[in-house]
């Protein structure tokens, strides 16, 4: 194992903070993959997943296993895990900007495409490495102004020429789910399955340039650009793993995940071994655009009667909003038919707040498609 330590910009005198990476395998091998957990801060089950994959990829690196680079990222958001306010942690957007940590990486697409567009010919391996060169120079040139920026600029510059990347989350209270794009969807499917995911949430670019997106678009982007006159394959698919919900860090479940993880990679060929079958897959994929967020008209209790993993039918109840003061009840319907997949961990619900998310099989939404 290789530890690599990367400084973020200090916002003042007497302050630093930094991102840890773990490399395991060979330093020179073919292949490349990433993995980091806790982008938002305040999501630790994939930390916990990350602390046992560290101790299982040692092993397996002893014992000769590792075909490919993996590279770990227990951390990713330093500057997150810190902002706790009267014991509670605020760790999905930056108190200074107001800024989600997992939207606004840098979009090198056009910049990438200028460069490798005279060098592109009819080897598409070696047009995958013009990009990945490109990719990492453009990178390496920019420069950030803050910390957050920067802290955006180092895990950008860490998974740029990873095969695959994989983004460790969770949602609030949830069963496993994941999102990535149609185009990935046959590589991530066995993942989906191996890791028990029930929710699987298709979109091209669903707006914001979050971390797995700023892979995936530029890649995306330079095929659509080059695609007729050059032979260009995805040289990087990712995918954001939400592991259930807030609660859900335990060891059980940590090992559990862990296992799943290692048999993916397993089953992709950058761990030596025999995978296990493949289980059954527990939900369809379907657009991101067909998930429907159940908001709440009104203020008031928030008393539920819809759990996560159950799915609905259009017009089911999802939960009940109480008015202590009026003793007024109104009920809150979802619209379409689908899979509850998350729901919120608070209980007292604000007039427009988002109490759900219901992943259907039809597209009905365009344009952003993400959480705030």
């Amino acid at each position: 194992m290789r530890h690599q330590v990367h400084d973020l910009i200090a916002p003042v005198p007497g302050t630093a903070r930094q991102i840890h990476s773990f490399h395991f395998g060979p330093e020179q091998a073919a292949g490349k993959i990433y993995i980091q957990s806790s982008l938002h801060a305040d999501e630790l089950p994939g930390m916990l997943v990350v602390w046992h994959l560290k101790r299982r990829l040692a092993e397996l690196a002893a014992a000769g296993r590792l075909r490919s680079e993996i590279v770990l990222v227990p951390i990713a958001n330093p500057v997150g895990l810190e902002q706790v306010l009267m014991d509670t942690p605020l760790g999905r957007y930056e108190l200074e900007s107001g800024q989600n940590f997992n939207r606004h990486f840098v979009d090198l697409s056009a910049q990438v495409g200028d460069q490798v567009e005279a060098l592109l010919d009819d080897d598409p391996r070696r047009n995958v490495e013009r990009v990945r060169t490109a990719l990492s120079g453009a990178l390496a040139e920019q420069t950030a102004d803050t910390q957050l920026q920067s802290q955006r600029l180092v895990l950008q510059r860490l998974a740029c020429d990873a095969d695959m990347v994989l983004d460790l989350h969770c949602d609030f209270e949830a069963v496993a789910h994941l999102y990535t794009t149609p185009a990935a969807w046959p590589q991530v499917e066995p993942l989906a399955r191996y890791i028990g995911s029930e929710a699987n949430l298709l979109a091209t670019d669903s707006g914001g340039q979050s971390f797995d997106e700023c892979f995936t678009l530029v890649w995306w982007q330079l095929q659509q650009r080059f695609g007729e006159r050059f032979p260009l394959p995805m040289g990087s698919f990712a995918v954001t793993v939400e592991l259930r919900g807030q609660g859900d860090v335990n060891h059980g479940l940590a090992s559990l995940d862990c296992q799943a993880i290692i048999d993916y990679l397993i089953h992709f060929g950058a761990i030596a071994g025999q995978a296990p079958p493949l289980p059954d897959l527990a939900y369809p994929a379907t657009p991101l655009a067909g998930v429907e967020p159940v908001a709440t008209p009104v203020g008031g209790l928030l008393v539920y009667s819809a759990l996560p993993g159950e799915y609905l039918h259009a017009g089911q109840l999802i939960a009940e909003i109480i008015d202590p003061i009026t003793d007024r009840v109104t009920p809150v319907h979802c619209r379409h038919a689908g899979l509850l997949y998350a729901r919120s961990l608070r209980r007292m619900a604000t007039a427009g707040m988002v109490i759900g998310h219901v992943a259907g099989s039809e597209a009905y939404r365009s344009g952003y498609l993400l959480s705030p």
